[in-house]
């Protein structure tokens, strides 16, 4: 659930005075990730890389408390709970996007995942969970990207992470990642340390079966 409150008795506080009215509040930062147990971890489990990717995301999240509250028109929410948005493509060729809530449980997680994109992709619906501080994703495969900078409009301040093809070597693959943020939810530092908790959860893949 979500709940509103005082940014003032928040450490946010004197970020909400700053940034709430600027115009263009989005901070972006850019990381070259080693993909590789992803790779490895999605062909041996015969899971999608993207689902992967999605719920190392949601596990990097959960470990910052900067990612429980959110600005949403001048206000601002905390919420207990986590979910990562996808955007799929649906029957007729538009795309539409799906809330996938966060679980610890892999397996559990792969399920709604699959579940919930193809019900989207089906219906050519839009699932939303407005009960979940939502971590946008956006994948953009068709082809490799150094960067990318989202738009950004006051009806969608939740952070994003975006990405496109990731890049193969002989030993090693790499994929550059994208994460955009409202500075009022977070400074430069929590989004830097959201990169390095990402980072470690995909290399904790190597350890799993």
């Amino acid at each position: 659930m979500k709940k509103e409150i005082n940014p003032e008795k928040t450490t946010r506080a004197s970020a909400f005075n700053l940034w709430m009215t600027s115009p263009m509040p989005m901070v972006t930062l850019v990381k070259t990730m080693d993909v590789t147990p992803l790779v490895k971890t999605a062909r041996r489990r015969k899971m999608k890389f993207n689902m992967l990717l999605c719920w190392c995301i949601g596990k990097a999240a959960g470990r910052i408390e900067e990612f429980y509250t959110l600005p949403v028109y001048g206000k601002l929410f905390r919420y207990d709970k986590i979910a990562v948005n996808v955007i799929v493509q649906n029957k007729n060729g538009g795309i539409n996007s799906c809330d996938i809530p966060f679980s610890e449980n892999l397996e559990e997680f792969n399920r709604n995942y699959l579940s919930l994109s193809k019900r989207a992709a089906s219906e050519c619906k839009s699932i939303f969970n407005e009960d979940y501080m939502i971590v946008g994703t956006s994948a953009m495969i068709q082809t490799e990207l150094d960067c990318i900078v989202n738009q950004y409009t006051d009806k969608f301040s939740n952070p994003m992470v975006l990405w496109g093809k990731y890049r193969k070597a002989f030993f090693k693959t790499t994929l550059p990642v994208s994460f955009q943020f409202h500075h009022v939810q977070m400074d430069g530092g929590h989004g830097a340390r959201f990169l390095e908790e990402l980072q470690n959860e995909i290399n904790l893949l190597r350890t799993k079966n």
